[in-house]
């Protein structure tokens, strides 16, 4: 086994976390120590001068041996085109691309359908960043709650379509899939 564990060579990596988990931070380090030319689909858009230091803050930290492709909405096209054997791709973050399809009117499970059949066909590796929105409280309005249920659904695809599936929590990863012993026994 490599220096990475279970996560030594694989094509698809889902990593969940909640906001401020570190979850871009180690993505961001296992793209860096694949040997590849790493390169960001970033999703997320300026929309006001906070997000826009924000963006600039990544962008910082990535620093100059990173590629960055800006995509908000058509994800599954531009990972298709990223992805390369000598590449890895790092979508950052699958949360603020389905917030903006849903702004845009889009249908989420549709973009998730399209996203996943991609990653099926991937020509190189490509990790994917999310939020995981499970462990809130129930939104008390019915937008809040669609998004909820649809990042929820966009997640279960995901990590059944990934290879495998990282949760950090307070910037500590566990991985989650591949297990060493899938079997439950009561």
């Amino acid at each position: 086994m490599s220096r990475n564990g279970p996560l030594a060579s694989p094509r698809s990596v889902l990593v969940l976390g909640g906001a401020r988990s570190g979850k871009s931070r180690f993505a961001q380090t296992l793209a860096e120590g694949s040997g590849r030319a790493p390169t960001l689909i970033a999703t997320a858009t300026a929309g006001d001068e906070e997000m826009r230091a924000r963006i600039e803050r990544h962008r910082a930290d990535r620093g100059n041996a990173w590629s960055t492709i800006e995509e908000p909405i058509a994800l599954a096209k531009a990972l298709a085109r990223a992805t390369g054997p000598r590449r890895v791709v790092v979508v950052d973050c699958l949360t603020l691309w389905l917030a903006n399809i849903l702004h845009a009117g889009g249908d989420a499970d549709a973009a998730a359908n399209e996203l996943v059949a991609v990653v099926a066909e991937l020509s190189g590796p490509a990790i994917f960043v999310a939020n995981e929105v499970g462990w809130g409280i129930v939104p008390e309005n019915a937008v809040a709650r669609r998004f909820r249920d649809a990042q929820g659904r966009l997640n279960q695809v995901m990590a059944a379509a990934c290879d495998n599936l990282v949760l950090v929590t307070a910037g500590v990863p566990r991985v989650l899939k591949p297990t060493a012993d899938p079997a439950i026994r009561l």
